[in-house]
């Protein structure tokens, strides 16, 4: 289970000066809290950050040392999957706490757009592509993103969210979810392996999307529908989505027509992702590994850190709205504003959260020569949903439908089980 550590009663330290350093210092045996004052009452709005930073790091298996009058911080080697766990649950838990009389209110509606695991057992399974357009749509694609353990996030920009339902079911029940969003603008493995320069991802980048999210809901998911979601991500019919959206529109900049889809961005953070692993269609690997990210992130900072953080710029005369915008890298820029103030490394503290693979999903058989900006000419690849589904229940679903447990598991489940944990 898990549980964050509260802040506690005084200790020794109370003006709190932090140092971020690789090198791992020689360990004393004692707790953070021998030495840390974890006690906000009375505190300057300065110190509750720090100490509020030092809580996160404390709970992500940062070690915490004492030199004199300074915290010495030093990231671990290597994240284990159950400390990933543990961050992402917290997560998860501050928005759905946020959102709980929401939860409560659309539950319902998650409900009744699920199917019976007997039902799904006689299914042919046929997919089909609804693209959420109505307030009612997003709702539904919201309620059921909530499900899953990974923390909610939302992508500004550019966004398509997509549900696919099972038309072989009278009720037409929803096999699974996936959304598209503008992509980060810089992340340099993925730079590196397309051949982008900073000039040629800027004209670029417009061609590409990032998957933020891709899977399977209940009762699908015992039968690997997420890979189902994740071969339909690679068809023709998706990219005509796209481009039926953004047909006509140009970029801001350079007036460049943005409705060509030449790739997605994924990716996962366990390592190699079980979804993507072996996703082959005739002999090609649909989604390639990139490689890894370096780390960049804010999930192993709580809610209340970032809030803490925007209370302290808000002190400092900053409005936070005007100066700081929108976009994923919003946190990111509150951040290095409050670390601006506080006088510690904000780079060493972003650049040591949770590493990814990275894995991309091309459209396009000369795509590299696109997004370099060698050719305008694409050589689609007209993958069509009808040729992926079925390559996929022959590969994966003929097997898994058959599988013991798995007809348990199916059977077993019935819409009004369908519930958002709270504990998870």
């Amino acid at each position: 289970m898990c549980t964050q550590r509260e802040l506690g009663e005084s200790k020794t330290i109370r003006m709190i000066e932090i140092l971020f350093t690789q090198k791992p210092q020689e360990v004393n045996h004692k707790s953070v809290e021998d030495f840390v004052h974890f006690d906000l009452r009375g505190r300057k709005i300065e110190d509750k950050v720090k100490l509020l930073v030092l809580r996160d790091l404390w709970n992500v298996n940062w070690q915490i040392q004492q030199r004199g009058k300074k915290l010495i911080v030093t990231p671990p080697e290597n994240y284990t999957k159950e400390t990933i766990r543990e961050a992402m649950a917290m997560k998860r838990l501050e928005h759905l706490l946020e959102c709980k009389q929401w939860i409560k209110h659309h539950i319902k509606v998650a409900r009744q757009n699920l199917a019976s695991g007997v039902d799904v057992l006689k299914s042919d399974i046929k997919p089909v592509i609804e693209v959420c357009n109505s307030n009612k749509q997003h709702d539904l694609f919201r309620i059921l993103r909530y499900y899953w353990s990974s923390p909610y996030s939302e992508y500004v920009g550019r966004r398509i969210r997509l549900i696919i339902r099972d038309a072989a079911l009278s009720s037409r029940p929803v096999i699974g979810i996936a959304a598209l969003g503008s992509p980060i603008i810089h992340i340099p493995e993925r730079d590196e392996w397309i051949g982008w320069d900073k000039d040629t991802r800027t004209k670029n980048l417009i061609y590409t999307m990032d998957a933020y999210v891709v899977g399977a809901l209940p009762p699908y998911n015992y039968l690997l529908g997420g890979k189902l979601v994740s071969y339909i991500l690679a068809s023709k019919e998706v990219r005509e989505i796209y481009r039926n959206k953004y047909k006509g529109k140009v970029t801001l900049i350079d007036k460049r027509e943005s409705d060509k889809l030449i790739g997605i961005f994924t990716t996962s953070l366990y390592g190699k992702g079980s979804q993507y692993n072996r996703l082959k269609y005739r002999n090609e690997l649909l989604y390639k590994p990139i490689g890894q990210t370096k780390g960049y992130g804010t999930l192993h900072l709580s809610r209340q850190t970032v809030d803490a953080m925007i209370l302290l710029i808000k002190s400092k005369g900053y409005n936070v709205n005007n100066v700081f915008g929108d976009g994923p890298s919003w946190v990111m820029r509150v951040i290095r504003a409050a670390a601006d103030i506080l006088d510690f490394d904000s780079d060493f503290l972003l650049r040591h959260s949770f590493k990814r693979s990275i894995y991309f999903l091309s459209f396009a058989k000369n795509f590299r020569d696109v997004l370099t900006g060698n050719t305008a000419r694409v050589e689609f690849d007209d993958r069509t949903m009808k040729e992926l589904v079925q390559f996929w229940k022959e590969r994966w679903f003929e097997k898994r439908r058959t599988n013991p447990q798995t007809i348990v598991n199916v059977r077993e489940f019935e819409p009004n089980l369908f519930n958002v944990e709270f504990g998870k």
